[in-house]
């Protein structure tokens, strides 16, 4: 395998950032509960792997910054140290920082600001009054490692030194690596007692090229550190170099015991050395292939795994024979083999081409499939059957690809919560549940930011201080709940907070004095509450860094209409406020249902589709002059698509309704013809179409037709204001205050 800086260095940046993230989510889990010592190691951990990832391409800043973190750290997890409110925030600090410090690498030589650096002295300052004041407390990054001859007679390995034997590949250097980098690191896990640079490969000096690597290295360490974590430290070069491990001689006699001390039950050879920790996963993994490659070359029964481990020099003789014995006194059953989960990180713009070749193989389908029906052919009309199935299928296996959890989001906001309500003076608590409701990449990353802003409004306005919830009664402690759910083929996202409640009275007044809505109007609760995300809309008596400048919440709901998604609100005085949130699972595909309006088609999307009538006569005769329908029993206000995109023509003899449905809002959708259920691919309209209401997108029918695809949310969006300031115009007689199913029955159809 071949690796070259760039490709190397931005995998270390990627996961450095994952592990930045987790050991953010592990000092928050820590602040809650300080008795955790799942998450201090997790937290220990997360540093560790940086420092010698970082170490590795001779990252100083960040190898000496993490290096004083990880010895605090260390501290803590001894127990010389305790959790305290300073220390999580220090140490939260410091992970913003190391974070800093990342993106510079990623930023291709940009340097910290003055007052980054600034800030980093004050973090080193702070973390030093929680280290040892000792000699190890301040280590030189990336030190000369002194190199000489082991002692005649001496064997390292029963003197108490790891040994490793190290062979570079020839295209080390090629591959952009500085096997002196990896020495360094080996350094800041010990000390390097001996080193003998092994050059007996160099070639003769005509063949000899300076590209090439020749160097091998026989090593001495002196160091604690456990087998897996020397061995992490060649991760970057383990496919192009040979590397033996050998552990001194007391570590052989503490494998023995952890072997002896295992429980009783069946296991492999492999899985026994694994977890005494004598042997890594990696190198069970070479020796099993090893093992396969030997059977399958040779024709012959599989050498045992613990020849081959002996043999590639990774494990001692007395620890294989240990290992045996113990399997040997476990009692014989079978066992399920274990299937390992193989992970395989894959760019994101190469998903995103992916997904659009599967939409146009959606439509080149459609398109033979319409041709086959017309065919007298049997064969092939079973042939393109087949094709559309497979090409199903092919669909949903490449939105799968994209579909993530929204925990990983949900998470984030913890240490906003934190942050903010620290800030505010108040004690908020962040309860998450449905972390693992999957949805499209996309639309989790473009979810993030109108979710925090709803998050930050919350805690600012809706949360009362701790005084105020206990003189009315309430916990000091308020409460944040993140939800996420799926619901009749979307994802509906919750904020729901135990605050004061939104004040009807003072946003009805705000919105008569900005002349949003008239004087006297009769509007139910629902909508007076969604009045908060018009523009500028804003009740703050004061403005703060958080909120009451009147912009952000009409942002919000705009970027969750770009995202196809709708926004509403419910509140309770005293009791507290519920945001939820109706989103696509994909933005890619949609599973529609095709209508025609005379020659033009729309697309209606699936998870809105409750239900298709067929009118008869009497029917259309009945709602001729009120435009609704008496469905059952119910009142179905309706929307003629031919008055209302404006088609010329008369309606047919034969019209149905499709009934739509979102959130709390139903309506008929009166149509010509029902074309039947459509999968395909969406294509945004351009700028020039950006007014156009009720239509949010176009896709290719399989003749080559564009269908619009409508917005239903803002067509139902639309019918109700129409039908509101109908009924404040007219006084209806038996319309009631708070009744919008009065309104929505008297008034016109939405034209």
């Amino acid at each position: 395998m071949t690796i070259n800086l760039d490709q190397a260095q931005q995998t270390f940046i990627v996961e450095a950032r994952e592990l930045l993230q987790d050991m953010e989510s592990s000092l928050l889990q820590l602040e809650s509960e300080p008795d955790d010592s799942d998450a201090i190691g997790a937290i220990f951990r997360a540093a560790h792997t940086i420092k010698g990832s970082a170490g590795l391409f001779g990252l100083s800043p960040i190898v000496g910054f993490t290096h004083i973190v990880e010895d605090v750290l260390d501290r803590l997890r001894e127990g010389a140290i305790q959790v305290d409110a300073e220390l999580i925030a220090l140490l939260l600090r410091s992970a913003d920082h190391m974070l800093e410090l990342v993106d510079v690498v990623a930023g291709a030589g940009e340097a910290l600001s003055d007052i980054a650096l600034e800030r980093e002295a004050l973090l080193r300052q702070g973390l030093h009054n929680y280290q040892a004041v000792r000699a190890t407390s301040v280590v030189p990054v990336l030190p000369e490692i002194p190199v000489a001859q082991p002692v005649p007679g001496q064997d390292s390995v029963s003197s108490g030194y790891w040994h490793i034997s190290l062979r570079f590949g020839a295209d080390v250097f090629r591959n952009g690596m500085d096997p002196l980098s990896f020495l360094r690191y080996l350094n800041t896990l010990g000390e390097i007692v001996h080193v003998v640079t092994l050059a007996d490969t160099l070639p003769a000096l005509e063949r000899f090229d300076a590209k090439s690597c020749h160097l091998g290295f026989e090593i001495d360490l002196d160091s604690d550190a456990s087998r897996e974590t020397i061995a992490e430290a060649f991760d970057f070069v383990r496919d192009d170099c040979q590397i033996h491990i050998l552990a001194p001689h007391s570590r052989m006699e503490e494998y023995l015991r952890l072997i002896e001390a295992l429980p009783e039950g069946p296991a492999r050879l492999g899985e026994i050395l694994t977890r005494c920790g004598a042997l890594t996963a990696k190198e069970l993994e070479d020796g099993l292939r090893t093992q396969r490659e030997h059977a399958e070359s040779t024709g012959t029964p599989a050498m045992p795994l613990g020849e081959i481990l002996i043999e590639q020099r990774v494990v001692e003789a007395a620890v294989v024979q240990s290992a045996l014995e113990k399997q040997g006194r476990q009692r014989e059953q079978p066992q399920a083999t274990a299937v390992e989960a193989r992970f395989v990180r894959v760019n994101a713009d190469k998903l995103d081409e992916l997904i659009n070749l599967v939409g146009e193989l959606v439509i080149a389908s459609a398109g033979a499939n319409l041709l086959a029906r017309s065919s007298p052919s049997g064969p092939l009309q079973e042939s393109t059957s087949v094709v559309s199935g497979l090409v199903e299928e092919i669909l949903d296996g490449a939105l799968h690809l994209r579909m993530i959890p929204i925990g990983d989001t949900f998470n984030r906001f913890r240490r906003v919560v934190r942050d903010v309500s620290q800030e505010l003076g108040k004690d908020i608590e962040l309860l998450i549940s449905g972390a693992d409701t999957e949805l499209d990449k996309t639309v989790v990353e473009k979810i993030g930011d109108p979710l925090m802003h709803l998050l930050r409004n919350a805690m600012d306005h809706g949360i009362e201080s701790p005084s105020v919830r206990e003189a009315a009664g309430k916990p000091a402690k308020g409460r944040l709940q993140l939800n996420a759910f799926h619901d009749s083929g979307s994802i509906v996202l919750e904020i729901a907070d135990d605050g004061a409640g939104l004040n009807r009275d003072r946003i009805l007044q705000k919105a008569v004095e900005r002349g949003l809505v008239p004087v006297g109007a009769n509007l139910t609760d629902q909508e007076i509450y969604n009045l908060i995300f018009e523009a500028g809309f804003s009740t703050a008596e004061a403005v703060t860094n958080l909120s009451g400048r009147g912009v952000g919440m009409d942002v919000v709901k705009r970027n969750i209409t770009l995202l196809r998604g709708t926004v509403d609100l419910d509140s309770q005085p005293g009791q507290g406020t519920i945001i939820r949130i109706r989103l696509p699972l994909t933005l890619a595909i949609i599973n529609g249902f095709l209508v025609g309006i005379g020659q033009i088609h729309y697309v209606v999307p699936l998870e809105m589709v409750q239900e298709c009538i067929e009118l008869n006569a009497l029917q259309r005769q009945d709602m001729s002059g009120n435009n609704h329908l008496d469905l059952r029993g119910e009142v179905l206000p309706l929307v003629r698509l031919r008055d209302h995109f404006s088609h010329a023509g008369h309606s047919v003899r034969r019209e149905n309704v499709v009934v739509v449905r979102c959130a709390e809002q139903k309506a008929g959708l009166v149509v010509d013809e029902l074309l039947g259920e459509f999968q395909t691919v969406i294509k945004p309209l351009g700028k020039l179409f950006n007014a156009l209401r009720g239509i949010s997108g176009s896709t290719i029918l399989g003749s080559g037709e564009v269908a619009l695809i409508l917005d239903v949310p803002a067509l139902l969006g639309e019918l109700v204001q129409r039908e509101t300031r109908q009924a404040t115009v007219y006084s209806l007689t038996d319309s009631k205050p708070g009744n919008s199913a009065n309104h929505i029955a008297h008034g016109g159809a939405l034209q």
